[in-house]
């Protein structure tokens, strides 16, 4: 049985200003997952919302700890890098969405060791047997570097010589 989503409401009035109406629309959404900053002021813009009162109201919820930008950004890059997405993937989604590079640095620098993750992810792939030949070796390079592995951490993975030429 198919659910029909809700139809999105029209803002009445002088509703656009609302600032309560904006902040119960904030927590509606945080409700249903973890957004940042930037990302919920983007919703709230496009629900019709002025920007200065979103502005208002997410700067209430940075204020208050409902929004947080670095938690978010942890969680991101632990919930990525566990479904097999390497730093540079990361970093690229986490940045267009106008996080700031400096948290988003911290958050990979910390505790995750990528070519173990490269590894694990090779080996889940293609099985334990490492490439014997320049294409098959090629083939899990350009694997992983899809995946947003370095060079460095794909080299670790294949425990082989994997020129550059491959980038």
């Amino acid at each position: 049985m198919l659910r029909k989503r809700p139809r999105k409401r029209a803002l009445g009035p002088g509703q656009s200003t609302d600032t309560q109406a904006a902040g119960n629309a904030a927590v509606i959404l945080l409700s249903r997952r973890d957004f940042c900053s930037q990302e919920l002021a983007g919703k709230l813009n496009a629900q019709g919302y002025e920007p200065e009162t979103v502005r208002g109201v997410v700067d209430e919820l940075l204020e208050r700890g409902y929004v947080n930008d670095e938690r978010y950004v942890q969680q991101y890059v632990a919930l990525h890098a566990e479904r097999g997405h390497g730093p540079r993937r990361i970093e690229r989604d986490l940045s267009q969405l106008g996080l700031d590079s400096g948290l988003i640095q911290a958050a990979l620098a910390g505790g995750e060791d990528w070519a173990q993750r490269a590894r694990e992810l090779r080996i889940r792939r293609f099985g334990l047997q490492l490439p014997a030949d320049w294409q098959s070796k090629a083939k899990q390079a350009r694997f992983l570097q899809y995946r947003g592995f370095s060079n460095d951490h794909i080299r670790m993975a294949l425990g082989s010589e994997v020129g550059d030429d491959l980038s």
